[in-house]
């Protein structure tokens, strides 16, 4: 994405003017006839990211790009709307717009093609937009692209070895593998849920940072295909379980642009990474599953497997008491029936926590709503034989259900967020392709900068 934006223009490069109706009606005005008659004839409007070049003596002299609420993506919709060619924003933008100018039409330029035999057609370069943050837009790119990679990337080349190595990628961070015996001593839900597959389960523990400043954890869910186990899902439901670990991806990816951009923080990821197959090994519907932190739970539904790796994880993180603990989990399809795939949800019992990060998402067009903690749904996980069940008999409230579930295990936390991120696009849209998608990164990486801001 990144060879997208280029140092410099060229003699052929094509400005770019975007327009709103009252700016479109002003330049209009002084132009020759024959331009006029061009944009008449084609029907431009400038509106709903439509872009019309415009004629020169010698090729394009300008595209004109219609707008209403400019965001990245505008920018995102010009590069994929446009002929290959090498282009410029002609308008005065601030340093942010600029940025995310950049971030969007680089956007554009994303292809998962690892498996293709030919490569994508032309290129369609943009000239940096002047006062963009060429590190901070690279640093974006760089998370979404990794995060999107490895999200797309098919289970056969991307199991619990493998996404482990994947966190060995984030240059400067320190990186252990519990895995083995010492992984059956402290983490046994892990363990339970990865005994069906012939890919032996790991804890990923990723730190970096000043242990003077705030501790910082995330935590990922790294199902790297789910299958349902011995309950298990329908071909359809299945098909797109590759993404299961979407959680993963999004935190290590955003543990990237940490490091990257040097915040003052202790951080720590945590990634319990399985296969959740139906192999002689595999955990069973009425088994009773110890964790770490001494609960039991009633297995009642072996599909409900993220949230029990989640529960290993969440403790141990809970341990080490951080100020902030953030977890991404490809969770629940309750949440995708209450907002859809284009929003997160996310829970929280911290207020101000909880409007930052829905502004953050605003901001950086990465949209999160709340969801409420409601403490009446407890009553669902209650088991008879079991501290609790990992899954309820009702069909109501199944995203918050499995909150409850979590909250159980962060005890220790400051402030603890859930997010049910969807990681998966649905449909492409500008900027945004179909298959795996890094959702919510970029705005809890927003929220991240403004809590804890970088020191030059």
């Amino acid at each position: 994405m990144l060879a997208s934006l280029v140092a410099r223009k060229s003699a052929s490069t094509v400005p770019i003017v975007p327009l709103d109706a009252a700016a479109f009606a002003a330049w209009k005005r002084g132009r020759a006839q024959a331009v006029k008659r061009w944009i008449a004839a084609s029907a431009f409007e400038p509106k709903g990211n439509r872009v019309l070049l415009v004629p020169g003596p010698k090729g394009p002299a300008c595209a004109l790009l219609g707008r209403k609420d400019e965001s990245l993506y505008t920018w995102s919709a010009a590069a994929q709307r446009l002929p290959p060619g090498r282009y410029r924003i002609d308008a005065a933008h601030s340093p942010e717009e600029a940025t995310e100018a950049a971030i969007g039409w680089a956007l554009a330029a994303y292809r998962f093609d690892r498996y293709r035999s030919e490569p994508a057609g032309g290129a369609h370069e943009l000239v940096w937009p002047a006062g963009a943050d060429r590190a901070e837009a690279a640093r974006q790119l760089v998370a979404i692209g990794r995060a999107r990679d490895w999200i797309n990337t098919p289970a056969e080349d991307l199991g619990p070895a493998e996404l482990a190595a994947a966190a060995r990628t984030i240059e400067g961070a320190e990186v252990s593998v519990v895995e083995g015996d010492a992984l059956a001593d402290g983490f046994p839900a892990i363990v339970a849920v990865g005994k069906g597959s012939g890919r032996a389960p790991r804890l990923v523990d990723l730190s970096w940072g000043d242990p003077a400043h705030p501790k910082v954890t995330l935590v990922g869910k790294g199902v790297c295909f789910d299958s349902g186990g011995l309950d298990l899902k329908g071909s359809a439901n299945m098909l797109r379980m590759k993404k299961d670990m979407g959680g993963a991806a999004i935190a290590l990816a955003l543990a990237g642009a940490i490091v990257d951009a040097r915040l003052p923080v202790r951080l720590r990821v945590l990634v319990p990474a399985v296969e959740n197959l139906p192999g002689p090994g595999a955990y069973r519907p009425g088994d009773v599953v110890r964790t770490r932190k001494g609960k039991t739970v009633e297995i009642t539904n072996t599909d409900a497997e993220g949230r029990v790796i989640l529960a290993d994880a969440l403790a141990l993180a809970a341990e080490d008491a951080p100020e902030l603990l953030v977890d991404f989990a490809t969770l629940t399809g309750a949440a995708r029936v209450a907002v859809g795939t284009e929003i997160t949800p996310f829970w929280t019992a911290d207020d101000a926590v909880a409007q930052a990060l829905f502004e953050a998402g605003e901001g950086a067009h990465d949209p999160l709503w709340r969801l409420p903690l409601h403490a009446g749904y407890r009553r669902h996980l209650e088991s008879e034989i079991a501290d609790l069940k990992n899954a309820a008999a009702t069909s109501f409230a199944g995203a918050t259900i499995a909150a409850l579930f979590l909250k159980e295990f962060v005890g220790g936390a400051r402030t603890w967020v859930h997010l049910d991120t969807p990681a998966w696009n649905d449909r492409a849209r500008p900027g945004r392709p179909q298959g795996g998608e890094a959702s919510g990164l970029r705005a809890v990486w927003r929220y991240l900068r403004s809590r804890y801001p970088a020191r030059s």
